[in-house]
């Protein structure tokens, strides 16, 4: 079963929380973390990692915290958990051939490699817009990944 870590679960929270109150300047980390019972140091660690990757800004000061850093429609679910947890392999054989020992006579590094490449594009393709409005993005997303569960 795949499953995001809890870090990219929290991230992609945080950053949803954010883009469904625009009109705060920042939040802090503790606001964000209150508001989902949220350990705060584990979130502010992880906001951090957002921020040094170019998704979030931070203010520091009185009235600082947190904010993102572009539109919610061009932040991608995709960016958010490639922030947290590095680059996304569904297995270990897609990340290069010397990890295993059947690599010539391999005959299903190549579908992993699709099925690898649908989830990163349906994960690209669902902003954290999508995210805060609750809606499914538009197109085929959710019928490619019933047809991956097949």
């Amino acid at each position: 079963m795949l499953k995001l870590t809890k870090k990219a679960d929290y991230g992609l929270i945080a950053l949803k929380h954010l883009a469904e109150h625009p009109e705060t300047l920042a939040l802090s980390a503790k606001d964000v973390a209150d508001a989902y019972g949220i350990p705060a140091q584990l979130l502010a660690k992880i906001l951090q990692r957002l921020t040094k990757s170019g998704l979030l800004r931070s203010q520091a000061g009185m009235n600082g915290g947190y904010a993102l850093a572009r539109d919610p429609r061009q932040i991608s679910a995709f960016e958010v958990i490639d922030a947290i947890d590095g680059a996304f392999f569904i297995t270990s054989c897609i990340k290069g051939a010397k990890s295993c020992d059947l690599t010539h006579q391999c005959t299903v590094r190549e579908p992993l490699r699709r099925v690898n490449e649908t989830i990163a594009g349906v994960l690209k393709s669902i902003s954290i817009y999508d995210l805060a409005e609750g809606e499914t993005p538009p197109g085929k997303k959710g019928e490619e990944l019933i047809a991956l569960s097949r």
